[in-house]
């Protein structure tokens, strides 16, 4: 089972430079992973594979601009996408759906989310530290950015971390693992029903009543 606890930011310029950068090329090469999808359909009539079109966009400037792992999950969410109209698309053909769905479409232009599985994070004197790849680091000097880490939550039960532009703010939701929950174990012998027997308030100044019975319930 898992959990995602949303954490707003309140970067310093530096670090919201960098953010808005990250979340600018994550919403590019989402778009261009969708064209190379779209047209694999049009032209053979198939769905792209996920490894494939890792492959294909590895050498994609905007891919090359963000970690390779933070890459990958954008380009897997293309992926996610088309298997989602896949699906919805034999629904529709069966009669089971009244619409017939439509082909993955291109973001704004804009910013958009860029996620960062756990193999990437590294925690460092109680700060998250995320990597920017090594194209960031040859052109810009910077290799990683800290983000504070949640004190409720333990760094390994951190499954991924999404940096999420929204309403002009940036979020850090935190996707983690949560233990499970032991089932409860009710005595069904000894439920509690309560029967109100409500009496109206007469003219002569009588008030009702409730009365509380033990009751078992029916077919036990």
């Amino acid at each position: 089972m898992f959990g995602c606890q949303p954490v707003l930011l309140s970067p310093v310029p530096d670090i919201k430079a960098i953010l808005e950068y990250v979340c600018t090329e994550s919403n590019k090469l989402f778009n261009c992973a969708t064209y190379y999808a779209r047209q694999i359909y049009f032209k053979t009539r198939k769905y792209v594979g996920k490894s494939r079109l890792d492959e294909e966009m590895k050498s994609n400037p905007h891919f090359q601009a963000m970690h390779s792992q933070a890459a990958q999950q954008t380009c897997h969410g293309v992926w996610e996408a088309f298997k989602s109209y896949r699906e919805l698309l034999a629904l529709w053909k069966r009669g089971e759906l009244e619409d017939k769905p439509k082909l993955p479409k291109y973001r704004d232009a804009g910013l958009s989310v860029a996620s960062y599985p756990k193999q990437a994070l590294k925690l460092v004197d109680g700060l998250i530290r995320v990597p920017l790849g090594s194209k960031v680091k040859a052109w810009f000097g910077i290799a990683s950015f800290t983000l504070p880490m949640p004190s409720n939550l333990r760094f390994e039960d951190i499954r991924e971390l999404r940096i999420l532009p929204r309403n002009r703010c940036f979020y850090a939701e935190f996707v983690y693992r949560q233990p499970e929950l032991a089932p409860i174990q009710l005595d069904l012998s000894r439920a509690l029903g309560i029967d109100h027997d409500i009496s109206p308030t007469s003219q002569n100044g009588e008030t009702g009543r409730f009365e509380m019975r033990l009751t078992k319930l029916p077919g036990l």
